[in-house]
């Protein structure tokens, strides 16, 4: 039986760390008048804008791998539909909506990686929404089944999500650099086509009045977002997209950790038990054949 690569699974911890905590940035820079649109727009402007200083020598790559356009479509997408639907559901529902994301991983990766649906993945996978539902479970939601426009949007995003991870994976061989341009730019651009539109609607605030201390944690954020895209480059190259997809999981554990932590939330047993569940199917559960390395 193999061993995980844990420089790669440890890539997407960090991944799903930050973006675990990323509801403390966005509720703080909501506070200052900022929409969570508009920073998704600001702080995706900004991480793309440092990528390409940094990475300017793989642009050519874009040209030469025009998949990558999809990648950027697919991140964009995801980010947008996520945003408002946090925006304007039920957060919970929305978060439990999203992550039936395992589920499309493992048709995708089947339909397009040719990765084999195997009784190992179903398990791995079953386990892994099992946490999920242990975590996120309330007895007013009832079943997770989608009834307003934001659970929509919220299983729209999970949807994209897993065809962003999906086409990561089969684009392994092309540069980090140039994946992580296509997603940053494509999260920019569809944030603020997002940002205008709602705000030409009148649905959401123009950002025209935000104090000038929002903007230096709008920096912070897109430092650590910039990061946690490396990381998830770096990771999804590396492992199968079925236990990508379940790593990944770990993103409720932090977000409901870091809410007690903060005193948003209480933490409950039934968190301790779904996060362990979370944290140890990849683990637990194997398959036999190597994991492929990429180049």
């Amino acid at each position: 039986m193999h061993h995980l690569p844990k420089s790669a699974v440890a890539a997407l911890l960090i991944n799903t760390t930050i973006w675990g905590l990323s509801w403390t940035g966005m509720r703080a820079l909501e506070a200052m008048g900022l929409h969570p649109l508009w920073a998704t727009a600001a702080i995706f402007t900004a991480c793309a804008a440092m990528l390409l200083a940094l990475k300017y020598r793989d642009l050519p790559q874009l040209w030469r791998h025009p998949e990558l356009l999809g990648v950027a479509l697919a991140t964009g997408l995801t980010n947008a539909v996520f945003n408002v639907a946090i925006a304007y559901g039920d957060v919970v529902r929305v978060i439990l909506l999203f992550y039936l994301m395992p589920i499309w991983t493992v048709i995708l990766a089947r339909l397009v990686l040719h990765e084999a649906i195997t009784p190992r993945s179903l398990v791995r996978v079953a386990l892994g929404l099992g946490g999920a539902f242990i975590v996120l479970y309330q007895p007013r939601l009832g079943l997770p089944l989608p009834q307003t426009l934001p659970d929509w949007l919220a299983v729209l995003g999970g949807f994209s999500f897993a065809i962003n991870n999906v086409l990561l994976r089969r684009l392994h061989g092309v540069s980090d650099g140039a994946r992580a341009i296509a997603m940053l730019s494509g999260g920019a651009v569809l944030a603020c086509l997002l940002g205008l539109g709602f705000s030409l609607a009148g649905l959401t605030a123009w950002p025209a009045h935000v104090p000038g201390a929002a903007w230096p944690l709008v920096g912070v954020w897109a430092v650590l977002f910039l990061i946690s895209n490396l990381c998830l480059q770096y990771g999804v190259a590396r492992l199968p997209a079925t236990i990508t997809a379940v790593v990944m999981l770990a993103e409720i554990l932090v977000a409901s950790l870091s809410a007690w932590w903060l005193g948003a939330a209480e933490l409950r047993p039934q968190d301790l038990i779904g996060g362990a569940l979370i944290i140890a199917t990849p683990w637990l559960v194997r398959d036999r054949r190597p994991v492929a390395q990429a180049a």
